[in-house]
């Protein structure tokens, strides 16, 4: 995460895509869910063209 995301936020995560990074907004999968910025995630859906609902990844 480089942006916090939450109820009512938009957060960025940068992933890792042919070979560079690229910027996406992040919306948390619960909306009851908030991430802070440097919390590691994982992709569970997207919606182009620059749009992933995230989840917190297992420690």
């Amino acid at each position: 995460m480089t942006g916090k995301i939450g109820a009512g936020l938009v957060g960025e995560v940068m992933i890792p895509i042919r070979g560079g990074v690229e910027a996406f907004y992040a919306h948390p999968v619960d909306p009851r869910d908030e991430f802070g910025v440097g919390t590691i995630v994982v992709v569970v859906e997207y919606h182009p063209p620059r749009t992933v609902y995230v989840a917190q990844a297992l420690a």
